[in-house]
């Protein structure tokens, strides 16, 4: 039964294709620098649309060398949760309800208020 298996390469391991004739597609080389002087380079396709700005591996922001800076002004300011807190109460209310709810937990703990 031995001698009747199947012999066959590892699967993805190994290929039977040469890469003689293969031309890589076509890349560009784009620099991106941050405000510390940090360079960043990143190699895109000669037909990608090449973004304004670029993180990189060390998480800090990297502007495009010799490229227009990115517009901001269309940016929303940040909405935080006490903004919208402040939306639906006004501060009188929300010392209310903070009194009622810090007099209701110190009952539970059996503390005298």
């Amino acid at each position: 039964m031995s001698d009747r298996s199947l012999r066959g390469m590892r699967l993805g391991a190994q290929s039977m294709e040469t890469e003689s004739g293969v031309e890589p597609a076509p890349r560009q080389r784009i620099e991106y620098r941050c405000a510390d002087g940090e360079q960043v380079f990143v190699t895109f396709s000669s037909e990608a649309e090449i973004p304004p700005v670029w993180v990189s591996k060390t998480g800090k922001e990297a502007l495009l060398v010799n490229g227009e800076a990115p517009d901001t002004s269309q940016d929303k300011p940040v909405r935080t949760h006490w903004d919208m807190l402040l939306e639906r109460r006004t501060l009188p209310e929300l010392e209310t309800i903070l009194a009622d709810r810090l007099t209701i937990l110190r009952e539970k703990r059996g503390e005298s208020v």
